[in-house]
Order: structure tokens, then sequence, then C-alpha cells
């Protein structure tokens, strides 16, 4: 399962409406097409921040402005490719400002940054297949050579 986490600008009611007028008869969680499974979090009832590095907090809150306490998270399936469902789930949560982060980077991403295709540190948002190629790179580099054994 893979992760994106999305914090939307406003208040987490006006998300909630949103969420309930566009995936409508359903919540805890919404699902998109039986392969996205979209939830809130937050800090004082839930897990949100609970396993993230300290590092990414402090990223996320600079991009921000300030320390947020809820989240929308999308979890989604590895049955599917999902970057269409996700691109269209955060066209919806970001319509008014905020940020995304996946599982792949550490940037805050912006809805004109993942519309645009931005490419950072390598990477556009949700590029879980150039994150692979990337990683899979590395693992080769850093092992070591049969002709040295």
């Amino acid at each position: 399962m893979r992760t994106v986490f999305v914090f939307p600008t406003g208040e987490r009611a006006e998300t909630l409406a949103s969420l309930d007028r566009n995936l409508p008869g359903q919540r805890n969680p919404w699902t998109l097409g039986g392969n996205l499974y979209i939830d809130v979090d937050d800090e004082q009832t839930g897990c949100l921040f609970s396993d993230w590095d300290l590092e990414d907090v402090a990223i996320l809150e600079a991009a921000i402005g300030h320390h947020l306490t809820w989240a929308v998270q999308i979890d989604i399936s590895g049955r599917i490719d999902g970057t269409a469902e996700v691109h269209q789930m955060i066209s919806l949560l970001l319509e008014h400002g905020g940020v995304a982060m996946d599982d792949y980077t550490a940037h805050p991403w912006t809805l004109p940054e993942i519309l645009s295709g931005a490419v950072i540190d390598g990477l556009r948002f949700f590029d879980f297949r150039g994150y692979h190629e990337l990683n899979r790179v590395d693992e080769h580099r850093d092992r070591p050579s049969d002709a040295a054994s």
C-alpha cells in the first residue's frame, strides 16, 4: 500500500463536506473505485506524524508556515498504478491551496507543481516508478562487485 498525505487549506469541516459531496454515501473511509482509501487523520485522536521523521515534519511546517494538526490520508492499493486516481483526489482536495506529501520525497507538493509534472530531487509527485528505479541503481552501486570476491 502506498500513502499520500494531503494538507488542504481551510477548515476540516469544509474538507469533510467536499469528500461527502464527491464520494457520496460513504465515510471512514471514503473510497474511490475500490482502490483508493481516503480518511482524515489527526494528531490528537489519531496517528498523524507518529511515524514521521522530525525533519519531514519541520519541512512541512516551513512550507505551510505553521504546525498542522490534521490531514487527509490516501492509501493506494498496489493492485493499480493509481497515478490518475491520486491526481484526481489531489486536484479536489487542494483546489483552494495546501500541499501534499508522498512516500517518495520529503517535499511538500503544491497543486501547480503536481499538475505541471515538476521534478524535485529527481522525482515527480507520486513517482513510485522513478523512486524504485533510483533506488535499484543505488543498490547496485553499493553492492560489492563479484570480481572482487
